[in-house]
C-alpha cells in the first residue's frame, strides 16, 4: 500500500517533493495524466469523469489514500465524489483544506461558527475552472467572515510552465497579477491555487509586492498531509519507493519532468 498523488500534469511533482521531504520514508505512488493535460480549461463533467478514472487508477496501485494534488479536481470533481461516489474504505483528501487552514489560522476539525480573520482582502490566482467553480469562497465561507476573495483566472501559464518556457509563464504571471489588482488594489494575502505556480512563486511576489503575503500549496500540503497520518497510521504502507505513472508518453513526460524539478525522474505507462 501507498499515498497516490494525482495531478492532471506536472503540477503536482511540487507537492510530491515536499511529501517526501517531510516523509522521506513514505511510499508514493504518483500519475499523471498527461494525456489530457491541462484541465483547467475543460467542462465540469470531464473533470469529474477523468478524475474519477485517476484515483481508481491509483487504488488498482493499492493507493487507499489519494490526494488530488490538483486544485481544478479539487475544486470541480472532490465534493461529488466525497459525497456520492468514494466507498468507505478510501479517502481522497484536496489541496484547498491546508490553505485555507492557514489564511484562516484554524484547524480543519474546528466547527465553531465562522468568525472574522486577519486578512479580509484575498487574491486567488487559479486556472480558468478552479475560479469558475468559487470552491475555494464556498469553503472559506464555512470558516470565516468579511473576506473579500477577488478570483484571477491565469489562462496560459500552466501551459508555459509544462512547456519550460519560463520567459513566457513570468509575462503572464505579471500580465494576470496587474488584471486582479485592477479590481483589488491592495490585497493582502495571495493564494496560489494551483500546483504549477510555487514554481512562479518570486514572479507572483515580484508582481505583488512584498507587502503581500504568499500562500502556497506544497510544504502546507505536506504538514497536513504528515498530521493526517499520524491519526490515520493504517494508511502507511511499507517500505519507501516513489513510482511515477503517467497516461501520456513516458519517455517525453521523464524529459519534461526533470526538467521540471531539476532531478532525474523515470515515469512508467499507467
Amino acid at each position: 500500500m501507498a499515498v497516490g498523488v494525482f495531478d492532471s500534469g506536472l503540477g503536482g511533482l511540487t507537492v510530491l517533493s515536499a511529501i517526501r521531504e517531510a516523509m522521506p520514508e513514505l511510499p508514493l505512488v504518483y500519475l499523471g495524466d498527461n494525456a489530457h493535460a491541462p484541465y483547467g480549461s475543460r467542462p465540469a463533467q470531464e473533470i469529474y469523469d477523468l478524475t474519477c478514472a485517476s484515483v481508481e487508477r491509483l487504488w488498482a496501485e493499492g493507493c487507499d489514500l489519494v490526494i488530488l494534488a490538483c486544485n481544478t479536481a479539487s475544486a470541480v470533481a472532490l465534493k461529488r465524489m466525497q459525497e456520492t461516489w468514494i466507498p468507505d474504505d478510501k479517502r481522497v483528501l484536496g489541496v484547498f483544506v491546508p490553505l485555507i487552514e492557514a489564511l484562516t489560522e484554524r484547524q480543519w476539525g474546528d466547527s465553531s461558527p465562522p468568525r472574522q480573520v486577519a486578512v479580509q482582502h484575498v487574491a486567488l490566482f487559479a486556472t480558468p475552472a478552479t475560479v469558475a467553480s468559487r470552491a475555494f469562497q464556498r469553503e472559506l465561507a464555512f470558516r470565516a467572515v468579511g473576506v473579500d476573495v477577488e478570483g484571477q483566472p491565469c489562462g496560459g501559464v500552466v501551459d508555459a510552465i509544462e512547456e519550460g518556457d519560463e520567459i513566457l509563464a513570468e509575462a503572464l504571471v505579471t500580465s494576470h497579477v496587474e488584471a486582479l489588482k485592477r479590481r483589488m488594489p491592495h490585497p493582502q494575502a495571495a493564494v496560489l491555487g494551483c500546483t504549477h505556480f510555487p514554481l512562479m512563486e518570486r514572479a507572483f511576489q515580484a508582481a505583488l509586492g512584498p507587502g503581500v503575503r504568499v500562500l502556497s500549496q506544497p510544504r502546507l500540503v505536506a504538514a497536513s498531509l504528515k498530521d493526517y497520518l499520524d491519526r490515520r497510521p493504517e494508511f502507511i504502507g511499507a517500505g519507501s519507493e516513489t513510482r511515477f505513472l503517467t497516461t501520456g508518453d513516458p519517455a517525453r513526460v521523464s524529459t519534461k519532468a526533470t526538467q521540471f524539478l531539476r532531478q532525474p525522474i523515470a515515469f512508467e505507462a499507467a
